[in-house]
């Protein structure tokens, strides 16, 4: 389909050449004599651009503009005029004018005017439609009170610029939050950088968050920008920020108060406008209390405070969120979406779910892969569900699959080994001989609650 061109004048000879010279660039053209005709003509079919002369006979082009604007905002509108001066222009650019051309025309500036507004359109219409499917990937799924009222405070905090501390435990869906305050904010044009404090080992840190210069150390063959330089005008979260080292909270602490910082390795002061965003499954307070936490980075983070329930708080949402995840999987693995029994419903709304949100989202995947039939039933539910949290030995031999029974059984050691070192995942990835990082990943994709695993690595 071509793209379409109005072109709005008085005068017969301006839009006959008009009309030629972008019809020999391939676009469709409309044309009306008035400001009347052209509004008339657009309930009926909307250009891709309008070209619009000032001095109209009856309606002029000022008034013509406002009325476009106000009921076809998303048309870009180039002005044209033979009396031109700036404070016309001007004007007409507040009143939602894309660009301003004078008479006598030139017709390659009247063409590239054109392309580059179409360009814009496209743009615009291409940015829609990714924070459309942004909403549609980090939506928070649930109507229970709780959640309503979270959303609620959401759309009220998001516009602000201010910080916010996100507490809650493992899988809750603190992300979604902080997505979520981003893309109702100002600043969602803008990046939303992420940091996983717990996942990025200390020494290298802060070489990621606030980037390095070359030779600063050990493979530092170039200059390279860290996540506070990625996520200026924009906002950064600091995900698991409990987790980092006292350090490090002094540096943030620094960007927080001066929104400025220094390269490892330089002494030149960057300055950075960026929203900070951090989520924690600890106690901050309690961290204060132990000397683990500064007490006045607490205090510069918690300017807004949001809390994530737990499901098992929100039992009510549970059957939405299976209804979505069943889409969501089904979706992507190009099959059909398998119905829940209302057996299997009753027993996975009856689970405590301690991994929360992730680890119902984890299970209707592997529901989605590994059914046996379109109908889920509580055979199909691993024994973990069915029975207690964690599993007792002899049921470990009840899983007809091999991958099954490994899952349950690697998830039942891990839990047991984190018993036997008093929760600290540092002593406990080194005694069943992996890096602490990938055991880190495991508590998570199994829903380990973070009582069992309390990370208290200088215990």
């Amino acid at each position: 389909m071509k793209t379409t061109v109005m072109v709005v004048d008085d005068e017969k000879d301006i839009r006959e050449s008009l009309t030629g010279v972008l019809k020999d660039e391939g676009y469709e053209v409309m044309v009306a004599a008035s400001a009347e005709e052209a509004i008339k003509k657009l309930d009926s079919r909307l250009p891709d651009v309008i070209l619009l002369d000032i001095w109209l006979p009856g309606m002029d082009g000022t008034e013509a503009l406002k009325e476009i604007h106000a009921k076809h905002q998303g048309v870009p509108v180039i002005m044209i005029s033979g009396h031109a001066n700036i404070e016309t222009a001007v004007r007409t650019t507040k009143l939602g004018a894309y660009d301003f051309i004078e008479k006598p025309l030139s017709l390659d500036k009247v063409v590239i005017t054109v392309e580059h507004a179409i360009e814009q359109k496209r743009l615009l219409e291409e940015n829609r439609q990714l924070k459309q499917k942004a909403w549609a990937k980090y939506s928070i799924i649930g109507n229970s009170a709780v959640i309503e009222a979270l959303k609620s405070d959401i759309e009220r905090a998001a516009p602000s610029n201010s910080w916010v501390l996100i507490t809650g435990e493992n899988g809750t869906g603190k992300e979604l939050v902080a997505r979520n305050i981003h893309l109702l904010s100002n600043r969602s044009g803008k990046a939303f950088i992420e940091v996983n404090c717990a996942a990025i080992p200390e020494e290298l840190i802060e070489s990621e968050l606030f980037g390095h210069e070359k030779g600063a150390f050990t493979g530092a063959h170039q200059r390279k920008a860290g996540k506070f330089d990625m996520a200026d005008k924009g906002t950064i979260f600091l995900d698991e920020i409990g987790d980092m080292s006292l350090k490090t909270q002094a540096k943030i602490l620094r960007v927080l108060q001066e929104k400025s910082f220094e390269r490892v390795g330089g002494n030149e002061i960057i300055t950075v406008d960026a929203r900070v965003i951090a989520a924690t499954n600890k106690d901050l307070k309690e961290e204060v209390r132990k000397g683990a936490f500064r007490e006045d980075l607490f205090y510069r983070l918690n300017v807004i405070p949001f809390h994530v329930p737990p499901l098992r708080e929100r039992r009510e949402d549970i059957p939405l969120l299976l209804s979505h995840f069943l889409k969501e999987f089904a979706a992507e693995s190009a099959r059909e979406a398998p119905i829940l029994s209302r057996e299997a419903i009753e027993v996975l709304c009856g689970y405590r779910w301690p991994g929360n949100v992730r680890e119902l989202r984890n299970l209707v995947e592997r529901l989605v892969i590994m059914a046996r039939s379109n109908t889920v039933t509580p055979e199909d539910i691993p024994t973990y569900i069915k029975g207690s949290q964690t599993a007792a030995p002899g049921s470990l031999f009840t899983s007809s699959l091999l991958k099954e029974a490994r899952r349950d059984f690697e998830r039942e050691f891990i839990v047991r080994k984190l018993k036997e070192a008093g929760g600290n995942i540092a002593r406990t990835a080194e005694a069943i001989g992996i890096e602490r990082s990938h055991l880190y990943r495991k508590i998570k994709s199994y829903g380990i609650e973070h009582e069992e695993a309390t990370e208290h690595d200088n215990a």
